[in-house]
C-alpha cells in the first residue's frame, strides 16, 4: 500500500491502535518504522533519528531497541519455547547462560507462562503461542513495540489475555507500543490513541472516544461496522438494467 503524505506522531509511553479497512496502509506503517521498507520520502524517525537512510548496522543497532510480535506468533518451530525466547539475547548480547536462562523465565512468567518453557510451539495453542511470542519481543526490553494484528484468530478468551497484556506491560516496562487491529472494542479498551488510516492516508486519530463520536463517513461506518458507506457494498459494474436487461432494485 502507498502512503500519501501522511504525517503522525506515536505518543511515547502509550498504546496507540492503528486501525482501518483491509490494505489501507496499518501494516505498511509498521515495516516502514522498523526499516524492512524505506520511504521514498519524508521521515521516519526514531528517537528523533531518521530511519530511512540508515545502514545495515544502523538499522539493526536501532531494531535492538524495538520488539516486534508478527502475526500469528511466527515462533521458530523447531526451538523449544525456551530457546525462541533466548534467541534475540544469545543473538545481541554476550550475557553468560545463567542470566539468559533468569532473564527467559522473568520474561514467561510476566505472560503467564513460565511453566511451558521447555515445550515446542506445535505443542502450543494459538494463544499461547501469541504470548510465548510476546515474552520474545520484550527479550531485550526494548523501547517501542510493534505488534501485527495481536488478536487475529484468536478465542475470546486469549483474545482478553493478550489486550490485557499489551496494556500491562506497556505500562509496567514504560514501553511505547503500537499495534495493528482491527478488532473494536478490546482494541478500544486498552489504546490511548487510535489512528484510522484510509487509501493510504490518515481518516481520523485522537482518543478512543473521539474516534467513536467522528463524524466522518467513513470513521462512522468503520466503528459501527456497517456494510454500505464510503466503502461500497457492490463492486462497482453495470447497472442491473444493462446486465440483466430488466428494471431491478438492489
Amino acid at each position: 500500500m502507498i502512503l500519501d503524505d501522511v504525517s503522525l506522531s506515536i505518543p511515547r509511553g502509550k498504546v496507540t491502535a492503528l486501525m482501518g479497512a483491509s490494505g489501507g496502509g496499518k501494516t505498511t506503517i509498521l515495516r516502514l518504522m522498523g526499516g524492512q521498507y524505506r520511504a521514498q520520502s519524508g521521515q521516519m524517525l526514531f528517537d528523533g533519528q531518521d530511519v530511512t537512510p540508515m545502514n545495515q548496522a544502523q538499522i539493526y543497532a536501532a531494531r535492538r531497541r524495538m520488539g516486534m510480535l508478527f502475526q500469528f506468533g511466527a515462533l521458530f518451530a523447531d526451538l523449544s519455547v525456551f530457546d525462541n525466547v533466548a534467541f534475540p539475547l544469545r543473538e545481541h548480547t554476550d550475557l553468560p547462560e545463567a542470566l539468559i536462562r533468569d532473564i527467559v523465565l522473568m520474561k514467561l512468567n510476566a505472560v503467564g507462562l513460565r511453566g511451558a518453557h521447555d515445550l515446542m510451539p506445535a505443542d502450543l495453542s494459538g494463544g499461547m503461542a501469541r504470548r510465548i511470542a510476546l515474552a520474545r519481543a520484550i527479550a531485550l526490553d526494548p523501547e517501542l513495540v510493534m505488534y501485527d494484528e495481536p488478536f487475529s484468530g484468536l478465542d475470546p478468551i486469549s483474545l482478553g489475555t493478550a489486550a490485557r497484556l499489551i496494556r500491562q506491560l506497556n505500562d509496567a516496562m514504560g514501553l511505547t507500543s503500537v499495534f495493528v487491529s482491527h478488532e473494536l472494542e478490546q482494541t478500544f479498551s486498552i489504546s490511548d490513541h487510535v489512528i484510522i488510516l484510509a487509501n493510504g492516508k490518515i481518516a481520523m486519530q485522537g482518543t478512543p472516544e473521539q474516534v467513536r463520536q467522528s463524524s466522518d463517513p467513513l470513521v462512522y461506518q468503520y466503528v459501527n461496522a456497517l456494510s454500505d458507506g464510503p466503502v461500497r457494498f457492490h463492486y462497482p459494474g453495470p447497472s442491473m438494467t444493462e446486465d440483466f436487461g430488466v428494471e431491478a432494485n438492489a
